[in-house]
This record gives C-alpha cells, structure tokens and sequence, in this order.
C-alpha cells in the first residue's frame, strides 16, 4: 500500500510539472493568475504552426482582483487586418464576453486590464503566412502601487513607506521621483530605515525579497545609485542630474516597518574663479563608508577599506596579503570629473610600524564592470607613491576622466602595503551651463532618438544613453563611409548648447572581444533648429567642419565642447573609428535658453517672432500687466491633473449625461520610458474603441472658471491608437455657447503628443468649463487616451499655438495634428515678423563709414587739383624742400611756397 501511494505521489509530481512547465508554448488551458506567468504562441520566437485555435482563461483568486497583461515588444502576427491570423481579448470567461482588443502585425498591443477577476484569450493562425507570434505576462493587477506613488517638485518634502510608521503593505511597486529646477543640487537625507533583511545576503545591494531602488534620473533608465535593504540607514545622497527616483518592491511575506527620508533642494553655487580640483570628499566624509571598497582586508580589523581617508588618524587600509592584486576602490556615486589624486601612508597605532606605498596605478569605470587601466604610451601609467607613512603626495591626472569608480592598485611599497587617499574633481554640471540635457537621465524619451541606421534588427534607442546601457548604438555600415551615418537627439524645444559627451558601446558578452568593444574615434556635431536644416559646429581656424577626437576605450566617456548654439536637434557624424566597429553612446550639454545671458559672443537662433493679438480682447480691456497677469490670477485648485492616482480626476468631473465614461489605465512596464509614456505618471485617461460603443461620448468637464481679461495656456497630452477613426476634441462650455478650440480626428501613431490651446476671457463674460470629450469611431478596437492636463504658466502666450496658415478656405494645422474645423473662429491670429539680423547693423556701419572716408578723399583731390590749377595759371610754383630733424624722425617733406614774378614783355596797349 506504501509503494502503491508512492508510486501515485511521482505521477501526480510529474503531471503537476508538466501542466506548470507547459504554460508557456502550449496551446491553451486553464491559468490562475495568484502567481504571475507568461502565455506565448506555440514555438516563441521561431514561427508558430499553421492551423492553430489556442484558448486560455485567466483567473484571479479573488472576485475583486483584476488581471493586468503586458506584452513583449517582439510582436509579429500575420497583417492582413486580422482575418486570418490574430491573438483576441476578452473581458471574461469566454468568447462572447466584451471585446478587448484583437491584435495583429508587429507591433505589440498595450497594457490591457480586466474590469472583473477572468480574462479570456484567443490565438489563431491559418495555413498560410507565420511569424514568430507573441509573449505576454499575466499577473493581478497591484491597486496599492498606484497609490504609493508620488511625483515630488516642492523645494523640500518628507518621504515615507506607505502605512509609515506601521508596517508597510504587501505586493508593492512604488515610484517617487523628485524632480529640481536647473542648477539645483537634490539632497536626500535618510531619518529611519527597517526594510526585510535577506540572510544569505553575498553583500551591499544583494537583496531578494523587500527593497528600495535609488536611481539617478528615471527609474530603470538613468543609472542606479544603490540597492538597500535591512536595517542599515543608507547615507545621504545628493544628485545634480535635476532628477532623482526611488522605487520601493514588496513581496508577499514579512513586512516591516518601512523607512523615511526628507529631501531639499539647494542651489548649486560656484564661484566665478572656480576650478575643477575641489577634495570629492574622502577627508570630509561626504564620501560614505557604504562606498569605499575593497578586495581585501586585514584579518585583525584594524585596516578597513573604511579607514582610507587621508589624515585619519585611525590606522589605514591593509589588503590581507601583500600582493599587486589587491585595489582600494571608491563609488562617487555620479559621473565626475577627475582631476588629481593624493596618498599618503599609515603608522599603526598598535605596534608603531609604518608602512606606506611607494608606487601605484589607477583604473577607473563608470558601472564597476568596464575597467580601463591609464597608460603612458602602450604601457600602464606608474603614479609615483610615497616616501614615508605621513607624507601627503599629490598626483595630477594627465588628462581628465569622467567616472565613477577610482580603483587604487598598489605595485611597490615598504614595509606592508598602507594607503590613506583623497580624490579632486567637480561635477561636470558645475561648469556654467553645462547641465545634462536628459540622455542619462531619461528626460530624453527613448521616441526622441533616432539613428542613420542600426546593426540590430530590433533596436531599442535607449541603448545610445551615456552610462545609463551597457550597450549602445552601432552603425549598419557593410561598407564603411566616412560622415554617412549618425547618431540624432531630439531635446524637445530650443536649448543652448555648448558641448557633448561621448562614450563608446559594449556589444554583448555572446561576442568575441574584438567585436564586442567599439568607440568612435574622430566624430563631427552638427545642430538645427527644425530638424531640416543642419550647420556644422565650425573650426575658428579654417571655418570648416571641426573634427573632435572622439573615445580611446570603450567605456571612458569624453567630454567635448565648443561655443555655445541654440538647437534643438543635435547630430553626430562618425569619421573614425575603432576595428570592432563603429558604436557609441552619448549625452549632451547645455541649458535653457534664459539662463544665458545675452553677450557679442551668444548665437541667436535665426528663428521668427510673432506679435499676437486675441480677438476678443480689446485694447480698452488689456490690462498693463500683460502676461504677467496670468501670476495674478488664481486658475482653479485641481485643474492640473496627471491622473496619477486610480480614480482620482482632480477636480474634474465624468459628465453623468454623456453616453460612457473614461477609464483608467496603468502604463505598460515593457515599454520603458519610451515614447509611449507620457512622462513620469503611472496612469492615464482611456477611451477604448469597440463596435459596441460606436458614435458614443465620454465627456470630463474642467472646475468652472472665472477669469476676466485672462489668456492663459492650457496644455495636454494625448494619442489614438489601432485604427478605430475615433475623435477626440476640447470645447468650451457656457451658458451661452458651447465652443469648439481643438479636434484631431485622424489615424495617429501610439506615440503621445502634445496639444496647446489658448483659453481667453473677455471683461464682463460669466464662467465657463473646458470639456475633454471623446468619441469612439468606426474600424479596429483602438483607444483614445489623455494625460497630463495643466495650465503652462512656464510657456509664453504667443508661443501657445503655432501660426495660422493665412490662405483662405483651407483648415490650418495646429501643432501635432489638432485641425481647426471649416467655419470656425480662431482663437488667436498670428503676424509673422522677420527681425533684422543684428550683423547687419555693423554691416550698414561699415558701409556708412567707409562712404564717409570716400568723400573726404574725393573733396582732397578735387582741392588739390584746384589749386595746381589756379597756380599754374598764375604762373606761380610750388617747390618742396626737405628738413631734417634733430630728434631722429625720418625724413620728412615741408611744403614751401614760392611766389616767382617775371617781366611780362608783351604789349599791354590795349589794357
């Protein structure tokens, strides 16, 4: 009886495991979503086979849970508007359940969240045509995440685990992100810090089960600055990058009490004679414990890596054994630039021994993966060491390196190896105006990258960010041509720029090392306004193209600069570059147009100014405050809104009268900060389209408004995806009329946009409401979606709306896509001005000048002919003598005058 209940215990094992290892690539069954999982197509990624009805219901323990699906962007399904193959999504149990979504092509849908606790998938496939199918994870939708997650802009604030200070929920994914203005350092300070330890811990950022993510720009895009988990406090934290993120995992076992930790902004101040060789921070202690590392340590615990700094009078670092492998290692945290290095010695306290290291080399990375070694020609760098244990030597770098990591590694020494260090550098942000525009961070979308050509199928443009991929851009160059390919950012709007930063690309480690690191060698930039016409950055000497010498490692960055110019695209060409290749990754350096100062020296853009003039404002009502008046009025509490928060709308409200209304919608994790999220919010507006709801409204009405004599700017953002054809509009509500401002009703792209609508108010008009509303069109499932609703106060008037065309009967373009509709009234009529280049006014100097000096030389001439002329038929004469002068001056010419009379023998009878 014993065998027999064993023998049916291994089968019951061996089918559980074969129904669990079968959930991805089988074709159907039966899925609880308690754990999360994947679904794909039979044989993802190969092809999948033909005649294929796959059917998979999805359940959630609890009848009030959701299902959320994400899918993975390697996507493709035979595209014939999904007749014969497609994936299909429904809002149930079954097949007859609402529609969510039928899917084909090779572009992968959106994130898709139930409305109860199943879901039910289908995938088809015909005889014909395959693809490599589908993948997609399912897992129960997280309602604590969204409410957890804060976006921080304030100068300074409190930031806590949720529950704080009981113990924090389970199943938790928060984002906090703090953001700072240019040229404002983001200090974070720790108060309290109890997080699950992990036991087996390996080391500093080993944590399986309940941690917090510390990132420098966007989460899972800039680069991480640690991981922290236990009950050690982590140390403060400063970051100049103008963004900094935490994210907070839970699981579904212990919970703690959580953490807390304040922040502050605090402006970044250099001072005018600044120069980059300030201490970074070892003998201050700026540089904490957490970051100074080592390979080993002396066994009696008297020589820690943490005893390292220079002047301590606690002993020094020690390795365990005295070899030439050993290395003292510091993590600044950030990228920066190193200029110097000093070291010194130890005498130990206990025996009164010294010991110091006579000579050393320096190897420095941005991750602490990629080492490079410094060199003096072909051979590693030797830095000169010390000469006694109290000594205090100081080593300038040769040439400047941004990093991140410094590693110390001892070669010769006296006694034992003993090191105590310091670090000088800046920050690369401290130069005037040389802030990161956004690559590293992530304030650059991924949608904002575009390339000449890439190696890889499936190219993902985050990879071209400084630091922040391992990877990064190669060229497709089967033959390569000198200035063909590039490497393009979009920064969004006008900026000055005055330098880059270029580093070169890691291929992957499945590659043999010759083709695995690559770096541009020589490179040119290129800049424009409009995308459409490029200038050349410009050598001062030959008013060429001027070629920068570019990367010699893959990983060390280099930074280059040159005179400041206004351009929102910025392009690098690749002249040289190395055997494996050509690959780079690259940030850019600037500020915005206003924090420079005008000077002879600052490049205008050659761009149009606009006098704007609002029909229904008139002179007599125009206040003097002009726009400022904006300041002065109070928009309603609650009309910015970025429906960050699940049924959270601010203080707009669903109109109870229109036929459905908007739903909401978390962004998909598999997209990444790319094009298709709109900024840093967790969740948007959505208006999905099906055959069910064709022609119907969902309407959002604003907080009603009273704002005589105001223009304000009111931006959002928004896209439409599939092909649904549906409409989405804003209008404007009143008693007296309801208005249309803005439309778009066409098939767009699945990338977010932006649109700007000037709202006005005439003195004595009564209050109104602006009205999102959406209409589900014909076609394919798609949806319409909304987000990040505000007014700019940042953004100027005239540069809310883009000019109108001045053609009659044809409907002007507003910006990205909205249309004015046939017969109605324009908010705003713009006058376009050409200014007068400002090197003309020297121009028209310079001709005026020289005019004047012509006709003082003509009137001379003309004087002097006359007068050879008068003395000549007076028979006079003009001679010239020569002087010379006693106080060593040339020789010089003294005009004489000299009058000579003569007889006139003719006869004068006739006088």
């Amino acid at each position: 009886m014993d065998v027999f209940a064993l023998v049916l215990g291994v089968i019951s094992l061996c089918s559980l495991g074969a129904k669990v290892s079968g959930q991805e690539g089988t074709c159907g069954g039966r899925l609880n979503a308690k754990d999360a999982g994947y679904i794909t197509s039979p044989g993802y990624p190969n092809d999948y086979p033909p005649h294929q009805n796959c059917e998979w219901i999805i359940s959630a323990p609890e009848p009030n849970q959701k299902i959320v699906l994400n899918f993975n962007p390697h996507f493709d399904i035979e595209k014939h508007d999904c007749k014969y193959d497609f994936i299909e999504i429904r809002d149930g149990d079954s097949e007859s359940a609402e529609l969510l979504g039928k899917h084909c092509g090779n572009i992968a849908p959106s994130t898709i969240t139930s409305s109860g606790s199943q879901m039910y998938i289908r995938f088809t496939s015909d005889y014909a045509r395959q693809g490599a199918g589908f993948s997609l994870r399912y897992e129960i939708f997280k309602t604590g995440s969204e409410d957890c997650s804060r976006n921080f802009t304030n100068s300074n604030g409190t930031i806590e685990s949720p529950g704080f200070p009981d113990k924090y929920p389970h199943n938790l994914d928060c984002v906090f992100t703090i953001v700072a203005k240019p040229k404002m350092e983001i200090i974070l300070q720790f108060l309290t810090f109890d997080l699950e330890h992990d036991p087996l811990q390996a080391g500093e950022g080993d944590c399986k089960y309940d941690w917090l993510d510390i990132w420098d720009g966007v989460p899972s895009v800039g680069p991480l600055i640690g991981r922290y988990c236990g009950t050690k406090t982590p140390s403060e934290i400063r970051s100049s990058t103008g963004i900094l993120s935490l994210t907070f995992h839970t699981d579904m076992a212990v919970a703690k009490d959580g953490f807390s930790a304040r922040y502050y902004l605090a402006p970044q101040e250099v001072p005018e004679t600044f120069q980059c060789n300030v201490p970074l921070g070892m003998e201050s202690g700026r540089i904490s414990n957490e970051q100074i590392t080592a390979s080993s340590t002396y066994s009696d615990g008297r020589w820690t890596a943490q005893q390292s700094r220079l002047n301590s009078d606690d002993n020094g670092w020690t390795p365990n054994v005295d070899t030439n492998k050993e290395y003292l290692q510091i993590d600044l945290r950030f990228l920066t630039l190193l200029t110097a290095v000093a070291t010194q010695g130890a005498i130990s306290r206990e025996t009164q021994t010294p010991y110091y290291v006579k000579s050393y080399k320096l190897e420095v990375s941005t991750n602490g993966e990629d080492w490079m070694m410094f060199r003096h020609g072909k051979n590693h760098k030797i830095f000169p060491g010390n000469t006694d244990p109290t000594e205090v030597v100081l080593n300038k770098i040769p040439q400047p390196v941004l990093t991140r990591f410094v590693r110390f590694r001892p070669q010769s020494w006296a006694t034992g190896i003993a090191m105590r260090v310091e670090l000088y550098g800046c920050q690369i942000t401290d130069s005037p105006c040389s802030n990161m525009l956004g690559m590293m961070s992530g304030l650059i979308s991924d949608s904002q990258i575009t390339a000449s050509s890439t190696r890889e199928y499936l190219w993902s443009p985050g990879v071209a960010r400084l630091v922040s991929s391992r990877s990064g851009w190669y060229a497709h160059i089967p033959v390569a041509q000198t200035g063909k390919e590039w490497l393009q950012v979009d920064l969004g709007t006008v900026k000055t720029v005055r330098g880059i930063i270029i580093q070169g690309a890691r291929g992957g480690d499945s590659l043999p090392t010759t083709e695995n690191r690559a770096f541009v060698r020589k490179f040119k930039v290129a800049h424009s306004l409009n995308g459409k016409d490029w200038d050349y950055i410009l050598d001062l000497k030959t008013e060429l193209a001027k070629q920068f010498e570019g990367n010699m490692h893959y990983d060390t960055p280099e930074v280059r600069r040159f005179e400041q110019v206004a351009a929102q695209f910025v392009r690098v060409y690749p002249d040289k570059w190395s055997p494996a290749g050509m690959g780079m990754r690259m940030e850019v350096l600037g500020c915005d147009r206003q924090e420079v100062k005008p000077t002879t020296e600052t490049v205008k853009p050659t761009v149009k100014t606009e006098e704007v003039t609002t029909q229904n404002v008139s002179d007599e009502e125009t206040t003097e405050c002009g726009e400022a008046c904006i300041d002065e009025f109070q928009y309603p509490p609650g009309f910015n809104c970025n429906f960050d928060h699940s049924d959270d709308v601010c203080s707009w409200t669903h109109d109870t009268n229109a036929d459905f209304t908007w739903s909401f919608h978390p962004h998909s994790p598999w997209m990444g900060h790319s094009g298709s999220v709109a900024g840093n919010s967790k969740h948007y507006l959505r208006l999905p389209s099906t055959g069910r709801r064709e022609g119907q409204h969902a309407r959002l009405l604003s907080p009603k408004m009273y704002l005589p004599r105001t223009v304000l700017c009111m931006v959002f953002r928004y896209r439409a995806s599939g092909s649904s054809g549906g409409t989405l509009q804003v209008l404007r509500k009143s008693s007296l009329e309801n208005r249309l401002l803005w439309q778009m009703k066409e098939e767009q792209e699945s990338d977010w946009r932006e649109g700007r609508i000037i709202l006005n108010s005439s003195k004595g008009e009564e209050e109104y409401q602006v009205v999102i509303d959406g209409i589900v069109g014909k076609g394919q499932p798609g949806e319409i979606a909304v987000d990040d609703i505000r007014i700019a106060t940042d953004i100027p008037v005239e540069h809310c709306m883009e000019p109108l065309t001045a053609f009659s009967g044809q409907n002007p373009v507003f910006p990205q896509g909205g249309t004015l509709l046939p017969g109605s009234e324009p908010t705003v009529d713009t006058v376009s001005v050409q200014p007068i280049p400002v090197y003309w006014y020297y121009v028209m100097a310079a001709g005026g000048a020289v005019l004047v000096l012509v006709s003082v030389a003509l009137a001379l001439v003309l004087h002097y002919h006359r007068f050879r002329y008068a003395a000549k038929k007076s028979d006079h004469a003009i001679t010239y003598k020569t002087s010379h002068y006693t106080n060593g001056a040339p020789l010089a010419v003294e005009p004489t005058l000299t009058i000579k009379l003569e007889q006139d023998d003719r006869d004068h009878s006739r006088c």
